[in-house]
């Protein structure tokens, strides 16, 4: 029986607040749990619009109504409005997320800043923000976080060694084929990636003659080629207008029989000793404008 390992990133106060509750709903009705993967700092949602002259960027905002599923609020967070602290704010639907028996991690302390600067950030500037996010996890939840999912799947080489220095025991920072150990500058290091290995709905819609009408059709013949995969959806979007394409998502996926898990179950699957090593880089994927972490070339 192929695993789906279903990976929630939740990037912004209104997807904690209100796509977080929709989809523990959605999960409770199918009896299914997820890895939720929070932003513990500030929303600054609105800086992402300094990405424009981003070749891409422009096409993706018209074709994925970022408006409508962010809210022209959120998109005004860290210009015209105060960055809100989504930990102190929404700390309930997290804290409901473990609850209702879903794992829980860490996605980013700030997600824009985490995403337009990792690449070319020290290992200094990375070490604070890692250590704001993990300390703020652990205020809210008593204990350490054990999972890691980067922000808009960007890492520098110095995240993957702080990774196993903070004591993550499982991450899915990038985009790739299979489960590998990461290898970086020629080390080995100890925490298995599970990559993302599906496109996302923002990703595909717009595309090719997918809308949201039938892009649950086509991820499904993506997601049932008899492999394991990881899906990577976004409270803001299957939690919010999104959800009907998701709940049709899950109900394919469950008539054809995939085991679908948490990232934890999904590793519970897995001889991780007999992993691959792997070395990782940066690259494009098609429908996501910028480059961001793939998994490169047996090591």
């Amino acid at each position: 029986m192929p695993t789906l390992a279903l990976k929630v990133d939740v990037d912004t106060l209104r997807g904690t607040l209100e796509g977080v509750p929709a989809l523990l709903r959605l999960l409770d009705r199918h009896q299914l749990r997820a890895t939720f993967l929070f932003s513990l700092g500030p929303d600054h949602t609105g800086r992402a619009l300094k990405r424009v002259f981003r070749p891409g960027f422009l096409a993706k905002v018209r074709r994925t109504s970022v408006t409508s599923h962010y809210g022209l609020k959120t998109l005004l967070y860290g210009t015209l409005l105060p960055g809100p602290d989504i930990g102190r704010r929404a700390a309930g639907p997290m804290r409901d997320a473990a609850r209702n028996g879903h794992e829980t991690g860490v996605h980013t302390w700030d997600h824009i800043l985490w995403q337009d600067a990792v690449v070319r950030k020290s290992a200094d500037w990375t070490r604070h923000q890692l250590q704001l996010a993990v300390d703020r996890y652990g205020d809210l939840f008593g204990h350490a976080p054990q999972v890691h999912g980067a922000a808009g799947w960007q890492m520098n080489e110095a995240a993957y060694r702080l990774e196993q220095e903070l004591g993550f025991t499982l991450a899915s920072d990038g985009r790739g084929a299979h489960p590998f150990f990461p290898v970086v500058q020629g080390q080995a290091l100890k925490v298995p990636q599970l990559p993302t290995t599906l496109p996302t709905l923002d990703e595909l819609i717009g595309v090719d003659g997918l809308h949201a009408d039938n892009v649950a059709d086509h991820l499904l013949r993506l997601s049932t080629d008899g492999r394991d995969h990881v899906y990577t959806l976004h409270a803001e979007l299957e939690g919010g207008q999104l959800a009907p394409v998701f709940d049709r998502l899950l109900q394919g996926w469950k008539a054809a029989g995939l085991h679908c898990t948490t990232l934890r179950g999904y590793a519970d699957t897995l001889n991780l000793t007999a992993l691959p090593r792997h070395t990782v880089g940066l690259g494009t994927i098609p429908g996501r404008s910028g480059t961001l972490a793939l998994q490169g070339a047996a090591a």
